[in-house]
Parts: structure tokens; sequence; C-alpha cells
């Protein structure tokens, strides 16, 4: 992850993202799909380079995050310093990425998600829209979004076609994610980071293993040395996880 910046909405991307594929499109019927979503900053070449180390039976779908950052890489969503943004354009990429995801995931046996960073917010995001559409979520790393954020959280304006009317409840995302599913499936989740991480503040480390702890089947390992990354080891523990859980 580097430096926050506050992307250019001029330079937004089409609704239909960039996605570099494991398989060309006559080779992807009847394998397991896994999306995965980069951190901030990053595009979708970023994490392709684990691909090889990932179980043969699935196709890698890296998708590139839609807002350009002035140093050249992507976001999902802009953030703040403190790792802050605001909750409707939050609202506003998860559910244009859960639009793309249901729309390209019918031809394959099962769907899966691994995030980095902020890709894992991504990630845990849309398992908690569609619990039961997903094999098992991979976060590397990351987070998971706190629905309670405050309205006027991180410097970005509304996305377009959201208004504050549409989002009501105890917070800004009350009512979007719905974590009461999520409970009943308790869907496999992999969380590995180093405790060291300088990037992943504490507050957000603690919502998101309070959350695991009651919503998810948790797998929890803590990587020494690692820092904001992903390490050989956690490579294989991940690969391992996805050819236990998908079958």
């Amino acid at each position: 992850m580097t430096e926050p910046q506050t992307p250019d909405p001029s330079h937004s991307e089409p609704t239909e993202p960039f996605v570099r594929w494991s398989r060309p499109q006559a080779e992807r019927g009847g394998t397991h799909l896994l999306v995965v979503l980069h951190g901030y900053g990053a595009d979708e070449n970023d994490l392709f380079g684990i691909v090889p180390e990932l179980p043969e039976k699935f196709t890698i779908a890296s998708v590139r995050a839609p807002l350009v950052m002035d140093h050249g890489g992507y976001t999902w969503f802009p953030l703040t310093n403190s790792l802050e943004s605001s909750p409707l354009a939050v609202r506003a990429a998860i559910e244009d990425l859960q639009e793309w995801v249901t729309a390209h995931r019918q031809n394959f046996a099962s769907t899966s998600l691994l995030g980095f960073s902020m890709g894992m917010a991504m990630a845990t995001s849309l398992l908690r829209r569609e619990p039961e559409a997903y094999a098992c979520v991979v976060g590397l790393s990351g987070f998971a979004i706190d629905p309670t954020m405050a309205p006027g959280a991180g410097t970005a304006a509304p996305a377009a076609g959201v208004v504050p009317s549409e989002v009501s409840g105890a917070g800004p995302l009350a009512g979007f994610f719905d974590d009461e599913a999520v409970k009943a499936v308790k869907p496999k989740v992999f969380w590995g980071r180093d405790q060291a991480d300088p990037v992943i503040t504490p507050d957000k480390i603690e919502y998101t293993h309070a959350w695991m702890n009651e919503h998810v089947d948790m797998t929890k390992v803590l990587y020494a040395g690692i820092g904001h990354g992903i390490g050989p080891q956690e490579l294989r523990h991940v690969g391992e996880f996805l050819d236990y859980v998908v079958k």
C-alpha cells in the first residue's frame, strides 16, 4: 500500500472492469473461479505472481479496481491516511463488483474470493452481501468494513446514483450487509496477517477479529516478518486451504 491519495474522478474506469484471467475462455468451463482483488494503489497484475502457487483447479480472475490514482495505480474507493472512506463510495464500489461477479460466475463449478489489504475489505463485503454464493474467502493483510462508519468519513463525495436517503438505520451501511445470513451459513474464511503490519490500523484489526469470530468459520494464521505483504509460508497455507475447502 502506498501513501494515500485522492483519485481524480475524471479518471474513473468504465463500469466493466479490466480483468486478467489465468485461462482462455474456452478452457474455463467447469473449473472453480477464484476472484482476486488487489490492494490500494496496485492493479490486476500485482497479485498475479501468486497464481502458480494456487491449486490448478481454479481459474483466476484478477480484477482491476475502478478508480485511477495520481501515480497510476488503482483503488476500489478513496481512502484517507487513517484508512477511512465515504461509506457511500464504499457501497457503490461493492455493488459494481458484485454485479460483475454475478454476471461471470455462472459457468464455473464454484466461486471463491481472495483479497489483499483493501481487496480483503472488498472480498468480505461481497461475502456479507451474498454469503451462499461463495465457497470460501481468503483475506490477506486486510480488514472487514465496519458498517457503522460515520457518514462524513473519508474525503470522497457520494458516488453517482447513490443518495444519503438510500442508506438508513444506525449507520450509513446499516442494512447493506446481511450479517445474520452470514452467521447462519458460517462460511469458511482464511485470514493471514503479520501482527506487526504497519498499515492496517488497530481499530480495523479489532473490528475484523470480532466480526469474524461471530459470523464465519475462521482460519486465522499470524506470520512474523511479512509486514504488509504476503509470505511464502502463507501462500502455501492459502493453497492448502483452497484445496481442502473447494472440492
